[in-house]
């Protein structure tokens, strides 16, 4: 089934954190902005995606614009693991881990989207998933520095029924003042410091951290591909996760075979979709690491996530950015209640956006490559 039209376009989303709004990149980050992939084949299907972006949006969408979806036109839509090669071959000498991957990444989640649909059949089904209606989630609250504002924030997120919270923040004062808060008892604490600290600095981070029962402490090392660095911080006693950074299934063989990792984190946004995101989860799952999805996405990225997670991995978590959005065209599936998401039961990824939402919140011009 040929390809015939692929459409790019932005939405931009007011939204509210629990504290001020944090610079990202040079800019004031208080809209949330989805790099929305829309593809279209020769029997009137429409599927859709979501290519990774933030500050970056215009790169990425430039990418498909220019290359990735000239490269599209024409092809089998119905071939996903054909024209996967065969882009991210064409593309390879642009960059391995960056805009075109990212911008490929959108491109084959709506594939998905667009092969669920044709197959009368939601995502997980065809990843031979098990029926559930609900995944675990965690509040992945963003940088707030005041560790009053921290406590609070965790005490928030607990009362709203998260068992999982995951914090922003760089110093061991925010960490215990997190702990510390009313509820937290209740509650399992992950600590992400985005690749903050050199080796000698991560160490004795790492070290200070390992009596406070982290459930992992994420990308401690800059920068991220110092995968041996990473491994001895491990040696520290805390758990590690990362790979949000990583290029692909053999970043993430890498990460294992230097004993850098307790948890994998792939991301279907960055890392080429939803194929290389299954063949990372097998891999990891057979050396014995554990697998959850970098998704602090708000889209189809998001439920992309959903429907990996829910159909390759035993126990779940998915990773929730803690922020109360104006509005989403993918309401109400983008959203958690209790500490729990619910999981699309129609066909493909199981939601299509809103068109009144879209047209409402769009951001510039839409692109179309026909």
């Amino acid at each position: 089934m040929k390809i015939t039209a692929i459409e790019t376009s932005v939405i931009a989303l007011p939204f509210t954190m629990g504290g001020p709004h944090n610079r990202f990149a040079g800019q004031l980050w208080d809209h949330l902005e989805i790099l929305l992939v829309k593809v279209e084949t020769e029997d009137g299907l429409v599927g859709w995606g979501e290519a990774f972006g933030h500050a970056a949006i215009a790169s990425t969408k430039a990418a498909i614009d220019s290359i990735i979806a000239p490269l599209m036109l024409g092809r089998d839509a119905t071939d996903i693991n054909g024209v996967t090669r065969a882009i991210l071959h064409s593309t390879h000498l642009l960059g391995r881990n960056g805009s075109f991957v990212y911008g490929f990444s959108g491109v084959e989640i709506a594939l998905w989207d667009l092969a669920g649909k044709r197959a009368n059949q939601p995502v997980w089904q065809l990843l031979g998933g098990p029926a559930r209606t609900e995944l675990n989630a965690y509040a992945s609250l963003l940088c707030y520095t005041d560790p009053a504002l921290v406590a609070q924030n965790v005490s928030t997120a607990a009362r709203q029924g998260y068992q999982f919270i995951k914090l922003h923040e760089v110093t061991r004062e925010a960490t215990l003042a997190a702990i510390a808060a009313p509820g937290a008892e209740h509650a399992r604490i992950m600590l992400d410091v985005n690749c903050a600290w050199l080796p000698v600095k991560a160490r004795e981070m790492a070290q200070s951290l390992a009596g406070d029962h982290l459930l992992w402490l994420e990308e401690p090392v800059w920068p991220p591909e110092d995968i041996h660095s990473l491994a001895s911080v491990r040696a520290c006693g805390v758990p590690i996760a990362a790979g949000e950074n990583v290029a692909g299934l053999f970043g993430f063989k890498a990460l294992i075979d230097a004993g850098a990792i307790d948890v994998a984190q792939p991301s279907v946004t960055k890392i080429g979709g939803i194929g290389e995101m299954v063949k990372v989860i097998h891999y990891c799952q057979a050396n014995g690491i554990e697998v959850y999805p970098h998704c602090p996405y708000f889209g189809p990225g998001l439920l992309a996530s959903y429907h990996v997670a829910s159909a390759l991995i035993e126990n779940p978590l998915i990773e929730i950015l803690w922020i109360e959005m104006q509005a989403n065209p993918f309401d109400p599936w983008v959203r958690s209640q209790n500490g729990k998401v619910q999981l699309p039961q129609g066909p493909g990824l199981g939601v299509d956006p809103d068109p009144e939402i879209l047209k409402k919140y769009r951001k510039g011009d839409v692109t179309r490559t026909c």
